[in-house]
Order: structure tokens, then C-alpha cells, then sequence
């Protein structure tokens, strides 16, 4: 078994629809972020993030997901629900207190027929600089989310900006 992830999208009626498949990590969070940017320029207010095949998800991955959710409220419209959660990624999100940023259905919500899913871009993925901006980028989400974050992410933090202070 490979320890491969995809994310799959498509758009239907106005809405975006994501599908994780593995594991949701920093590994495919700057192609998630870069994505969800270009829809909402775009118009898209509506995201679903499907997480049944996602048997767990990073703390990159979920500020990723904040992040979205925080530039859809600073516009003042639109949503992201998190549809099909395992109990493991329930608990995390709400440890994280992201159950207040955006909604949680535990059950199936599926894209409408004949939405066509496709890979985000699966190149060889972002330089370690890029990789580290969204990695600081998705912690500032979840601390933007909830301030008791910070105490668990202070020293990630520090760590990110050192690290991109200092790029050799």
C-alpha cells in the first residue's frame, strides 16, 4: 500500500468540492492553498472538503483549512463544511477549536452527478522556502482561529521564521 495522497476537485453549481485520498499533510497543502486562492479570486464562496478516505490530517493540513475558512469570513461570504469526518479527524479539528470556524458533517455530503474530479497538480511540488511560508501561513490560521493555539504552536512558529529568516 502506498503512502501516496491525492486531492481531487471539482466545481458544480457554484460550489467547490475537494476530496482528500491518504493522508492530508504539508506534503499537499501548499497545492490546497494555492487552489482554494484561485477559486475564490474566482467567485467561489462554498467549499466541501471530503474526508472519508483521509485517515488523518497534520496540523499544516488543518491550518490550511482555517485559512480558507478565515479568508472566506474576512470577505464576509461564502462557507467550508468538512463532510464525512472519522472520529480521529473530529477530535482533531476540535481540539484545535476549528468546529467554530466551519462546519462538521460527520455524514455523507457528495458532490452533485457528472461533477468531474481532478488532481490538483501533482508536480514535484513547492521549493522548501514555499513549503515553509505555508507552513507558517497554516499555523497563523489556527492561532488566528483560536488564541489557545498559540501555546501549542508558539515554538513551530518561532522555528518557521527563524527558518525563513535564514533560507541557506
Amino acid at each position: 500500500m502506498s503512502n501516496q495522497s491525492n486531492i481531487l476537485v471539482g466545481c458544480a453549481n457554484k460550489v467547490v468540492w475537494v476530496r482528500v485520498e491518504g493522508k492530508g499533510s504539508f506534503l499537499n497543502s501548499s497545492g490546497l492553498k494555492e487552489f482554494a486562492r484561485e477559486m475564490i479570486n474566482r467567485g467561489h464562496r462554498e467549499f466541501v472538503v471530503d474526508v472519508k478516505n483521509c485517515p488523518v490530517m497534520d496540523s499544516t493540513f488543518m491550518g490550511t483549512l482555517a485559512g480558507i475558512a478565515l479568508r472566506l469570513r474576512e470577505i464576509g461570504q461564502g462557507s467550508l463544511r468538512v463532510a464525512n469526518l472519522n472520529a480521529r479527524n473530529g477530535d482533531l479539528l476540535r481540539n484545535l477549536g476549528l468546529d467554530q470556524l466551519f462546519t462538521q458533517d460527520l455524514d455523507g455530503i457528495t458532490p452533485p452527478e457528472g461533477t468531474q474530479a481532478k488532481p490538483i497538480s501533482a508536480e514535484a511540488g513547492p521549493d522548501r522556502v514555499a513549503q515553509a511560508q505555508t507552513m507558517l501561513e497554516a499555523h497563523e490560521a489556527l492561532v488566528e482561529a483560536d488564541p489557545e493555539n498559540l501555546t501549542k504552536f508558539k515554538d513551530v512558529l518561532e522555528y518557521l521564521k527563524q527558518d525563513l529568516a535564514h533560507p541557506e
